[in-house]
C-alpha cells in the first residue's frame, strides 16, 4: 500500500552512504547498475553486501548487477567477495571501466531498476541522496548510466584462463 510512495532522505556521512547503498542493493528486482570512482572503502567487499548481491543474482537468471568504474584496481584487489561473485555470475554481473573521456564525471550513483537510487554530489563528498519510489529520475540516472556504459569497456571477467 505505502510501500510505492516517493521517498527522499538526504544523507551525511560515509557510514548513512554505505546504508544507503545497502538499501538499493537489497531493493533490485531486475537490474542494478552502479557507478562508482573505484568502489574503495563503501562495503563492497562486506559479507553481508555479498550476501545481497549473491540473493539478487541467484534469484532469477535474468537479473544484472552492472559496475562501471573509473578505477577498477581497488575493487579487483581488495574486494574478493565481489571477484568471487563475478566468477560464480559471469553471465549476469559486469565491470566495466570508462575512458578517460567519462573521467570528468565525479557523480556517484546506483540505480535499482527504474524505481530507486543513491547518489552522492561528488566523489569526494559524503552528501547525498536516498530516493525510493522515484521513477522519473532513476530513469534518467539509468539512462546516463548506459550512455556511460556504451563508451566503457570490460576490465574484467570472471572466466579464469588456462594455459
Amino acid at each position: 500500500m505505502g510501500d510505492d510512495i516517493l521517498q527522499h532522505t538526504q544523507f551525511d556521512g560515509a557510514a548513512d552512504y554505505i546504508a544507503a547503498l545497502d538499501t538499493v542493493c537489497a531493493s533490485a528486482q531486475r537490474t542494478l547498475n552502479i557507478f562508482e570512482k573505484n568502489f574503495e572503502d563503501i562495503g563492497f567487499n562486506s559479507e553481508a553486501r555479498y550476501d545481497t548481491l549473491r540473493h539478487f543474482l541467484l534469484s532469477n537468471s535474468m537479473n544484472r548487477l552492472n559496475l562501471l568504474t573509473h578505477d577498477p584496481q581497488p575493487l579487483i584487489r581488495f574486494c574478493p567477495r565481489m571477484m568471487t561473485l563475478l566468477t560464480q555470475f559471469s553471465h549476469s554481473m559486469f565491470i566495466y571501466r570508462t575512458p578517460k573521456s567519462l573521467q570528468h564525471i565525479t557523480e556517484p550513483f546506483a540505480v535499482a531498476d527504474n524505481a530507486h537510487y543513491v547518489r552522492r554530489y561528488h566523489f569526494d563528498d559524503t552528501r547525498g541522496l536516498l530516493a525510493r519510489n522515484d521513477p522519473e529520475e532513476a530513469r534518467r540516472l539509468n539512462s546516463l548510466f548506459h550512455e556511460m556504459w556504451t563508451s566503457s569497456q570490460p576490465c574484467t571477467s570472471g572466466t579464469k584462463l588456462g594455459l
